[in-house]
């Protein structure tokens, strides 16, 4: 583990970010046909611009999921969202689909036949992450992150007071100082967001947002020597993918752990459970939680490996960085015998053939509250007492 003084910086975006919308209505998709049929195939990608929406995938489900019923469902996200601008507007934006069958081929390999089991939807390496930092086991610059633009958002929608003058789109970014290991404080704030009044200064907007972030970070932890950011450019009236374009996918490191672990490249939203980007990085932060709410670490990185239409799990990896009580290669071993890590293990185990994903699609995948419906599954810490008991 780096002990001494050091400083770590991660960021997240609001859910009216381009891309987040994009990943909104992806993981919306996917949950339409889950909601019509648990054992769909999806895997949609969503792109936005100045008053237009385009989808283009594969699918393999319920034709009651067809292109009138997406459209549906992408102009309805963008209402949820709150986008009512001239540039980019739910009821006004044009619509166009490109989805089309899966390829016969991949679902060859997915699919179980004979004494052949369901293989991985792809190929790949998934990371799980897991620290000590925060009560939810994650580290604590993208946790306070999420959490300041979530409760932005939440205000924002209720439209209390100020908050209503604020739009969709944001950003926020938050150094959090290090002593020995153990975050302390934050150095730097930065948080840009969309306002709807458009003559709004910075200091305005800065008046609006400083409280939440205040309220959103431990006490003591902001300074009177922190550095504040705020609409540094000035103004950011013209948000959402009226000012730049959107695509699905392209806030990993956002969507995981800020950079604080590794990341094996494969993005999440748009995608059902039987690809292993989404379910085996799911069953990865749901070991590496677990291990460290057991007691046996303070912080642990897994990597799981996969193969095209092979069902068994390449390799387990696991490291906790010199904070382990035990060998890593009995954590390795135990991991294995404590959770059946094939995709239908995985989905049996965090019954993750549900309509569970449009919620996922911001302020992070990790480091939520389990929802009673089976949402956030991962999250759940019922397997500390069965690995503890397995390497002692």
């Amino acid at each position: 583990m780096r002990k001494g003084q050091y400083l770590f910086t991660s960021e997240s975006v609001s859910e009216g970010h381009p891309d987040k919308v994009c990943d909104r209505v992806s993981d919306a998709v996917v949950d339409a046909f889950l909601t019509q049929d648990p054992y769909s195939r999806v895997a949609v990608e969503t792109m936005a611009t100045t008053n237009r929406i385009v989808l283009a995938g594969e699918v393999r489900g319920p034709a009651e999921v067809d292109r009138a019923a997406m459209e549906t469902i992408a102009r309805a996200a963008v209402k949820e969202i709150g986008y009512e601008q001239s540039g980019f507007h739910w009821a006004n934006l044009a619509f166009e689909s490109y989805v089309h069958e899966q390829s016969v081929d991949i679902a060859l390999g997915v699919d179980a036949s004979g004494n052949k089991d369901e293989g991985a939807g792809d190929q790949g390496i998934m990371f799980g992450y897991a620290c000590n930092e925060t009560p939810e086991l994650m580290p604590a610059p993208i946790y306070y992150a999420h959490k300041i633009l979530y409760d932005l958002a939440t205000a924002r929608k209720a439209k209390v007071g100020e908050a209503a003058k604020l739009g969709p789109d944001a950003k926020s970014q938050v150094t959090v100082r290090y002593e020995n290991g153990k975050p302390i404080g934050v150095t730097q704030i930065v948080v840009s967001h969309q306002h709807i009044v458009e003559d709004l200064t910075s200091r305005q907007v800065r008046e609006i947002i400083e409280p939440y972030v205040r309220k959103a970070l431990p006490e003591g932890w902001i300074g009177s020597d922190c550095i504040w950011h705020i609409n540094p450019t000035g103004k950011f009236f013209i948000g959402g993918p009226d000012g730049d374009t959107g695509l699905t996918g392209r806030k990993i490191i956002v969507d995981t752990y800020g950079g604080a672990a590794p990341h094996g490249g494969g993005a999440f939203s748009g995608k059902d459970p039987t690809k292993v980007d989404r379910s085996a990085a799911y069953a990865a932060r749901y070991l590496a939680k677990n291990v460290v709410a057991s007691g046996i670490a303070d912080r642990c990185t897994i990597q799981l490996s996969y193969a095209i239409g092979v069902a068994k799990p390449l390799s387990i990896y696991v490291d906790t960085y010199g904070t382990g009580k035990v060998d890593e290669a009995v954590i390795e071993k135990a991991l294995a015998e404590v959770m059946d890590l094939t995709p239908r293990g995985i989905r049996n185990q965090l019954d993750l053939n549900k309509p569970i994903y449009a919620r996922t699609s911001a302020y992070g995948h990790f480091g939520r509250q389990a929802d009673k419906d089976g949402g956030f599954s991962w999250e759940k810490t019922d397997l500390a007492d069965k690995i503890a008991k397995a390497v002692s």
